[in-house]
């Protein structure tokens, strides 16, 4: 079996310490690589390597840098079949799924950031008659980048992107859970000639290597998307040290669905909003708010077509919905089903372990559920799940919407149904949310700010805001 490498200083290399870790493919429950079990040892080599290329690298032109970044994102889309399947073996996800989102938004990313960087801009503000004030703009050094485990090569890249982009070096670190894509792109890295040294990928675990990591002195700023406690934790140990932090956190996002919708179009894209990567997205819409009037005609078309989503082999171009990322994963969300039927929950279908044959006979595999009987109060309505489940909610008034959607901790994102451009306008207002969508989901513009409210996060993401993040500004006051 293979031995993923890190990737330090511009080579491919084992651990320090020789240690390796289990890598699971979800779809078996078997050990199919291993993962290098790094620790601060290993962050430090790391660092040496940026602190030695931050120099060069920064100063380098924007356009050069620019040259690279496109040149890896060329790479990407040539290896996009080879990623994609690696994707699917590694997280579970369908490959159809993993081929037409997950890989191509990846070179999306880079590419994104590797043209924003050419448009980048400071500001200039003139007193009259007394001074002139520009800003200046420089990368911060050596930051790090730590992503999730459901879209593993998207939000691995959508970090590293506007960082490299902006002139710093990075120490970033995948989930230990899914590291083979991130592994993969090294190899890239290398063959695009971008310099040893800008990019250090480590793998591991995040109570060793992500603390080593978050803990350097010369890690100048973080950004990390994952889940909220984890954040909570990377906060504590950061801002006494005054680093900067971009944190993208969970979410118990609102579905906010009218009389008046479009109600075809909303049924598809709620089953996708629902759904999608096994409902592993921080954007899926795990609560679904139905006005009254239409509340058991959406119940019942909903669960029709639930009940008929066919979960099986990720590698199967006909599956739509694969296996749960880990075996751990998947026991966290059958318990959240239990709780639900306990806190008075009814289980109108799915929400069973599924034992499939063959090839996957060992796979971590859930069938979709939908809930409906609970109040808002209860903790299936509160906590993330981040699994294939949804509850049903009704409601009879905007007032009402508006309360049942802003009621928990987190602030995410919200998905509204309605014809009645007014009360879209109204809602969106109202909702405590980073991102609304209006009769859509997971409509994204690459260059608008991506974060959440409350706990699901701190900072923005995206566009011009990712590179202000990787940079620090200075004013600079000439008296005329």
């Amino acid at each position: 079996m293979e031995k993923i490498q890190n990737y330090i200083n511009g080579v491919l290399q084992a651990p320090i310490s020789g240690n390796y870790i289990d890598n699971i493919e979800p779809a078996t429950g078997k050990v199919y690589s291993f993962i290098p079990d790094s620790s601060e040892k290993d962050v430090q080599m790391a660092v040496d390597a940026a602190e030695k290329a931050f120099p060069l690298w920064s100063n380098t032109p924007y356009t050069e840098r620019s040259r690279i970044m496109e040149k890896l994102s060329d790479l990407i889309l040539r290896d996009l079949d080879a990623l994609a399947l690696a994707e699917s073996i590694d997280n579970g996800k369908p490959v159809s799924l993993a081929t037409e989102v997950d890989i191509p938004r990846a070179e999306s990313n880079i590419r994104f950031f590797a043209t924003a960087i050419m448009h980048f801009h400071s500001e200039a503000h003139v007193m009259e008659n007394r001074a002139i004030n520009y800003t200046s703009r420089k990368p911060i050094g050596v930051v790090a980048c730590i992503s999730p485990w459901n879209l593993p090569l998207y939000l691995f890249t959508w970090k590293i992107a506007p960082a490299i982009a902006a002139g710093n070096c990075v120490i970033a670190k995948p989930s230990e859970i899914t590291p083979m894509t991130a592994y993969l792109l090294s190899k890239l890295c290398i063959e695009a000639g971008l310099p040893a040294g800008v990019l250090n990928i480590l793998h591991g675990t995040g109570p060793v290597l992500g603390n080593a990591i978050v803990s350097h002195p010369s890690v100048k700023a973080i950004s990390f998307t994952g889940g909220t406690k984890t954040g909570e934790h990377i906060a504590s140990i950061a801002a006494p040290k005054f680093k900067k932090l971009s944190l993208e956190l969970g979410g118990k996002n609102p579905n906010i669905i009218f009389a008046d919708c479009d109600f075809d179009d909303m049924l598809r894209t709620t089953l996708r909003s629902s759904f999608s990567n096994q409902g592993q997205i921080c954007l899926c819409g795990s609560r679904i708010l139905i006005e009254r009037s239409i509340y058991e005609k959406f119940r019942d078309a909903f669960v029709e077509k639930v009940a008929k989503m066919k979960v099986g082999d990720p590698l199967d171009p006909a599956t739509k919905m694969g296996a749960l990322v880990s075996e751990s994963h998947m026991e966290k969300v059958l318990s959240y089903i239990d709780l639900a039927k306990q806190e008075g929950g009814k289980v109108l279908c799915g929400g069973e372990r599924l034992q499939l044959k063959d090839r996957v006979e060992g796979g971590f595999f859930v069938s979709p559920a939908v809930i409906e009987g609970l109040d808002q109060k209860c903790r299936t309505n509160q906590e993330e799940i981040f699994g294939p489940v949804v509850t049903l909610q009704a409601f009879n008034t905007e007032d009402e919407a508006i309360n049942l959607a802003n009621s928990t901790i987190y602030g995410l994102s919200c998905s509204i149904w309605t014809n009645d451009l007014k009360r879209a306008h109204r809602m969106a207002d109202r909702v405590e949310a980073g991102i609304v969508w209006i009769n859509c989901w997971l409509l994204r513009d690459l260059r608008t700010p991506f974060g959440g409210v409350k706990q699901s996060g701190v900072g923005r993401e995206g566009g011009f805001e990712a590179l202000r993040f990787f940079t620090e500004a200075k004013n600079i006051c000439i008296q005329l």
